[in-house]
């Protein structure tokens, strides 16, 4: 049997093994999908044991994402590019590392919520590896503005730094603070942080900075309505947690994995919970 998990600290809250363990089991996979819990202080004895745990794929979330690439033989020119993993392919050729999230992400808002990036203003709270995987896929569709905050500012104007070298965007910065980013004007707000995901969290946007003119995605889906949704929808804003970027990550790293298609409607209904 192959083994496959989701790397992470902490990482029991994933609704992935639901998602992969239903799909391996629709289509006759003799797969497991695990939780592979590891504290920052144990990742180097994780990968040195890696192979003989017979672990043949990974995704790798929360706090990992960019930490990993040093353990890596190889990185697709999409990892490459955003700076950021979440998907590892293990084989022959050693360690492949991956991003998916991006992909995820951006199918999501286009195809379910039918919202086109091009030509819009963006705000995007967080600079670490899921910020980059979102801030690379929505620079790809030319939007007039994206401003960027992270409480660390040098890893906003990093991230800012690598779109303005690798993307054409009119207007792009790093804010100083969440009301530096000027939500009020933008038609699109990203919540790319954890903080949301446990019930002493405060709310990440003060109520005053949110108007029903925008959409406010939360990349988090555990809880499924963070305090920032429950704001963002009591004053009339279209909202979306994180649900649909995980299953659309997902069938492109059960892809990468498999080389099968993804069954959809399967891992859809394994994330209804």
């Amino acid at each position: 049997m192959k083994i496959y998990g989701v790397l992470g600290y902490p990482v029991k809250h994933s609704l992935s093994p639901s998602m992969h363990n239903a799909a391996f089991k629709a289509l006759k996979i003799d797969a497991e999908y695990r939780f592979f819990e590891v504290a920052p202080s144990d990742l180097n004895k994780f990968f040195d044991a890696l192979m003989e745990k017979g672990i043949c794929g990974l995704n790798v979330t929360v706090p990992y994402k960019e930490r990993v690439i040093s353990f890596l033989s190889s990185l697709s020119e999409e990892a490459k590019l955003i700076g950021a993993v979440n998907t590892i392919k293990i084989s022959g050729k050693g360690l492949e590392g991956f991003n998916t999230d991006g992909e995820g992400f951006l199918k999501h808002l286009k195809e379910d919520l039918k919202f086109d990036p091009a030509g819009k203003n963006i705000a995007v709270i967080g600079a670490g590896g899921a910020a980059k995987a979102v801030s690379v896929y929505l620079s790809r569709r030319r939007p007039a503005r994206i401003s960027i905050y992270d409480v660390d500012i040098q890893k906003a104007k990093n991230l800012v730094h690598h779109l303005k070298e690798n993307f054409s965007i009119p207007k792009i910065n790093a804010a100083e603070s969440v009301e530096g980013l000027d939500i009020r004007h933008c038609e699109l707000l990203i919540n790319a942080t954890p903080v949301g995901m446990k019930e002493s969290d405060p709310c990440i946007v003060n109520e005053g900075l949110i108007t029903d003119k925008i959409l406010v995605y939360d990349l988090i889906y555990n809880p499924k309505e963070t305090k920032l949704l429950k704001l963002a929808r009591e004053k009339g804003a279209r909202v979306s947690n994180g649900l649909g970027m995980l299953l659309y990550q997902g069938m492109v790293s059960f892809e990468i994995w498999t080389g099968r298609k993804a069954p959809k409607a399967v891992m859809q209904d394994a994330l209804r919970v």
